[in-house]
């Protein structure tokens, strides 16, 4: 048997400290990426109760959002509204989508946020003909998956 000598024993205790520190540094990286997940699902929510709340306690912008929506006639500014909020929401589901992209959304649960899409998509022609407007202003992978979630209205 051969002998170990003080120095090759320390080089192992070095290798295996080594060892030992990545694996912990990896450990470290699953939590952080867990925890930027929860961070990030949290943010967004509170993106869309944000939405919610302005136009469940503002009825002048829920009266031109439903007018906006059902393509009644809206006057200059219920149309900058209508725009600017339109806007928003696309602005806040192509973030979702990007959250989406880099893996911290989960496929169940974008699934559903997919499925919100095409429901709100297919209650508001209003929306629909801001998207068909403006699509060039967002990112191409958003924009197909917009252009997949359109079924009762349609770009022409």
């Amino acid at each position: 048997m051969k002998k170990i000598d003080a120095g090759q024993f320390i080089g192992l205790l070095a290798n295996l400290g080594t060892l030992v520190g990545l694996l912990l540094l990896v450990f470290e990286l699953n939590q952080n990426r867990q925890l930027t997940r929860a961070q990030i699902r949290h943010e967004l929510s509170m993106g869309i109760v944000e939405h919610l709340d302005v136009v469940a306690n503002n009825s002048q912008l829920a009266d031109v959002i439903r007018r906006g929506s059902s393509g009644e006639e809206l006057t200059p500014d219920e149309r900058t509204q209508f725009t600017m909020r339109s806007n928003a929401v696309l602005r806040y589901w192509e973030d979702v989508h990007y959250q989406y992209r880099q893996g911290l959304y989960d496929e169940s649960e974008f699934e559903k946020q997919r499925e919100a899409w095409v429901d709100s998509l297919s209650r508001s022609a209003g929306l629909v003909a801001y998207w068909c407007a403006n699509q060039k202003l967002y990112s191409a992978d958003f924009a197909k998956e917009i252009d997949g979630a359109l079924t009762t209205h349609k770009c022409k």
